[in-house]
């Protein structure tokens, strides 16, 4: 059914096409976002991006099957005035822009929090102007700390659910203090929602608010060197990617002692587009987009992704595959993090009637088949490079 004809919403009415202006399609998100409407249903998307290497594979005039449905026009939303005109022109836009890799909080706090909070601000206000449908997608990051982080570390209500499962109507948001540079991305994302919100209930603005939790899989970040900057730090899975690649230790920044979970990109995704073709249950919410069943600490996801790694490449894994390393050291001064990111599945599970399916393994198992099959090669040539004398 690539052309999604006669497909239906979860009440049972029929969808009609629509056209959705995607900032930031060209990224990780937005490619697989993309990928998922041009096979599946038939909604025309106009991407705006600076780079389209991530969906080049969908704009081949050869692709017939959903020839003319997507459009990429390379634009900066920083200062382009053809931003509002392709806001109009679509029923909906989803706003995927913004830094949001840990590495730059700290050493680029200004352009953290004005590429997530400034830039998105004429976002909403055309979308609230001309009565248009905004998706906006802010972070698990603005829950900030657990509650139960504050408690001492032999706590019993440590383990209690109350004190770290994040709800998105009732869990505070909890930030370090000001010079932990790291919350700059957190509080400009948690401060573009209020303004969203407050766009709701003032001016009618109709929204939903998207909070993913560590989605990954395949074209996520970059491996430095290859196909990003060498001194480039991308998010924890492109790291330790990167380092099982070149037969590196994982480094573990203090420790690997914080909790994560994961979820697969593809099941992020069915997510995202009952979002879009669900607007009477999907306006005005926030919902959390994670797998609470897929936890462990960053340690125990190194040694997964080293035993993952062996049996997708059939390479043996090296003697001492963990290194620790502080976080000063990794990140620079300013650092700091959340214990513990679970999210509670009540809204989405109740209003879209979601669940995410690909377990732990499975999914870096895809993930790092694809890693090494677009990357291993390049990283060998990159590392064999002869040395002039």
């Amino acid at each position: 059914m690539a052309n999604g004809v006669g497909r239906l919403d979860l009440d049972g009415n029929t969808i009609n096409p629509m056209t959705i202006c995607m900032i930031g399609a060209g990224g990780f998100i937005g490619s697989h976002l993309c990928e998922k409407l041009m096979t599946e249903t038939p909604h025309k998307v106009l991407a705006l991006d600076v780079y389209n290497d991530k969906i080049k594979h969908l704009l081949e005039p050869d692709t017939v099957d959903w020839a003319g449905r997507i459009q990429f026009h390379r634009i900066n939303i920083k200062h382009d005035s053809r931003l509002e005109g392709l806001i109009k022109m679509a029923d909906l836009t989803i706003n995927l822009a913004a830094i949001c890799t840990p590495a730059d909080y700290n050493t680029r706090p200004l352009d953290t929090i004005y590429s997530n909070f400034i830039d998105a601000l004429p976002v909403v206000k055309y979308c609230s102007e001309n009565n248009k449908r905004l998706i906006h997608f802010s972070t698990c990051e603005v829950y900030g700390k657990t509650i139960g982080s504050f408690l001492p570390k032999d706590h019993p209500l440590r383990e209690d659910p109350d004190f770290y499962v994040l709800k998105e109507d009732t869990s505070p948001c909890i930030f370090g203090s000001i010079e932990k540079q790291r919350w700059s991305y957190a509080c400009a994302k948690q401060l573009i929602e209020r303004l969203v919100f407050a766009e709701g209930a003032e001016n009618g603005l109709k929204f939903t608010i998207v909070r993913p939790f560590n989605w990954i899989g395949p074209r996520m970040d970059f491996i430095p060197g290859i196909d990003g900057p060498s001194e480039g730090v991308p998010r924890v899975l492109a790291c330790f990617s990167n380092n099982l690649l070149r037969r590196e230790p994982l480094k573990l920044v203090d420790g690997g002692e914080s909790q994560r979970t994961f979820i697969y990109i593809k099941d992020a995704i069915e997510a995202v587009l009952l979002m879009i073709e669900n607007p009477e249950r999907a306006n005005g919410h926030i919902f959390n987009v994670g797998n609470p069943h897929n936890e462990v600490t960053v340690r125990q996801l190194a040694e997964m992704m080293t035993s993952v790694y062996a049996k997708v490449s059939g390479e043996t894994a090296i003697e001492s595959p963990t290194v620790d390393v502080s976080s000063k050291e990794f990140y620079g001064e300013g650092y700091d993090d959340s214990d513990k990111r679970i999210p509670d599945m009540t809204i989405i599970n109740r209003q879209l009637g979601w669940n995410p399916k690909t377990s732990l393994w499975d999914l870096l198992e895809s993930t790092l088949t694809y890693q090494h099959r677009t990357y291993a090669e390049a990283v060998k040539k990159a590392t064999s490079k002869p040395v002039a004398s």
